[in-house]
């Protein structure tokens, strides 16, 4: 459904769709991402922004793309908020131009960097794993305030940690969303959550070795989370060896529960219009999701 044009036209339109997307997002408007904000940094939790778009037609609209981050970043340094964004490089036209794209991406770490804050990269489908990574060592070395998000149920992402920890990462490291076949991907989920936990396992025992790794956890399953905790404890780390992110809506119960216990919490925002296919994504993840948009139609 996240890839069928006919109904990426015609569902966001509908009555039932636009009541349901209000469980994963406060609003399309960037003004309501940021109130989101403002109440979780008053219960410790963090926040990470991202304007729902991937690829782009039109060079001028990765440029407006940038020009938004950069006000947002702005409004995040205005207000004081424990907030960073993470972007798509589709967003930035890595489609149309690679060389744009890495100027504009040099461009927001270089803001960012002015607060002290992290630019986080989002990772796309299998097609765009190896540029994405390769993009990022190439931004890395010119500005270390960047961070990456990488797949779990992939089976390239372990070489792909080995691979990155020399540049000393900030890695965001989720289960995967998007439709890969099995050659490629892991499709049982056992063996997503064992590889999830052996590579977030690994990047501790890097960072308890010497390696300077900035570790979020992207998963709302808080038995994986509890399991690194673990791991973290019995290699002498605190809970805040690593950050636990969960998407805006999904386990609010957990995340604030998880906040009070002393681990680093952020809550990732999303907002814009171009919602339909990382939304279809989400009801994907799990079945609970599925349900509960259900219940928006009878409900």
């Amino acid at each position: 459904m996240a890839r069928n044009a006919w109904l990426r036209e015609r569902l966001p339109r509908l009555w039932f769709a636009r009541r349901a997307i209000r469980r994963f997002m406060p609003g399309e408007d960037i003004e309501s991402a940021v109130v989101a904000a403002v109440e979780f940094q008053v219960e410790g939790i963090g926040t990470l922004f991202t304007r729902l778009g991937e690829n782009l037609t039109a060079i001028d609209e990765a440029d407006a793309v940038a020009a938004h981050y950069l006000g947002l970043m702005d409004d995040i340094a205005g207000r004081k908020l424990d907030g960073e964004i993470s972007v798509k490089l589709t967003q930035l036209g890595f489609d149309l131009d690679v060389e744009r794209t890495m100027a504009h991406a040099t461009t927001l770490a270089a803001r960012a960097a002015e607060g002290g804050k992290t630019l986080w990269i989002d990772m796309e489908g299998s097609a765009y794993v190896e540029g994405t990574v390769a993009f990022y060592e190439r931004l890395k070395a010119v500005h270390p305030n960047v961070g990456l998000c990488l797949q779990a149920y992939l089976k390239r992402t372990a070489g792909d940690v080995r691979r990155l920890l020399p540049l000393s990462p900030q890695i965001r490291l989720v289960k995967g969303a998007y439709a890969e076949p099995a050659a490629i991907a892991y499709q049982s989920r056992h063996d997503v959550d064992a590889n999830y936990l052996a590579l977030a396992v690994a990047m501790l025992e890097a960072a308890k070795a010497g390696t300077t790794v900035r570790l979020g956890l992207g998963t709302h399953d808080v038995r994986l989370i509890e399991q690194a905790a673990e791991h973290a404890s019995a290699l002498g780390m605190s809970k805040a060896a690593f950050e636990v992110q969960m998407l805006y809506g999904i386990r609010m119960d957990q995340q604030r529960r998880l906040a009070r216990e002393g681990y680093l919490v952020r809550d990732l925002i999303a907002y814009g219009e171009a919602w339909y296919p990382w939304y279809m994504r989400r009801l994907a993840e799990r079945p609970a999701n599925v349900i509960f948009a259900l219940r928006q139609i009878v409900g």
